[in-house]
């Protein structure tokens, strides 16, 4: 763990001195410079110290890198096609089993020839267009601002029955995790 970089980060950007942070927290300079160099490892209760001064939660110190904000710049997605480029998959990001994705239907296309199933769970909201969403017995028709839920393992599969395309942003959860 790297929790000293992450202090002195946010010590930084609050333009906060070590003279200060030592005066706030009762630490002696010299020991939030070595805290802050990762030549000392911390106590609990000097990191809830600590995270009280910055007015920052305990937890956010203690979170690994790779645990914290992931940001996917517009530029950075990833895209799929598929039908021959009749529906467009952006994949928006991700995260421990959670992913978000635009996917844009050419109009008369669906999400497959048949209905499908897979593990997880599953939130649409339609961004543009009218699309008839079906799963086993149920079929309903929805349009711009309309959103709706269904669990993933019961075949399903969404059909765009407008004149445009249609988008569909869509959150897919799996707890054993999906790869972008």
């Amino acid at each position: 763990m790297d929790i000293g970089s992450t202090i002195r980060t946010i010590r930084k950007r609050k333009a906060i001195t070590i003279a200060e942070m030592s005066k706030g927290t009762g630490l002696s300079k010299g020991f939030i410079s070595n805290m802050e160099n990762n030549n000392t490892s911390p106590s609990i209760n000097t990191l809830e110290t600590v995270a009280n001064f910055l007015n920052i939660p305990l937890p956010y110190l203690l979170l690994k890198k790779e645990d914290r904000m992931k940001v996917v710049r517009h530029n950075e997605r990833s895209y799929t096609t598929y039908q021959g480029g009749k529906m467009k998959v952006e994949n928006l990001c991700s995260k421990d089993g959670l992913r978000l994705m635009n996917v844009e239907l050419a109009p008369g296309e669906s999400t497959g020839l048949k209905p499908h199933s897979h593990e997880g769970e599953e939130c649409h909201v339609v961004v543009k267009g009218k699309i008839l969403a079906e799963q086993c017995e149920e079929s309903v028709v929805l349009e711009k601002g309309d959103s709706f839920s269904w669990s993933a393992s019961v075949p399903h599969m969404v059909k765009n029955i407008g004149e445009e395309s249609a988008i569909i942003l869509i959150a897919v959860y799996s707890e054993s995790g999906l790869k972008e």
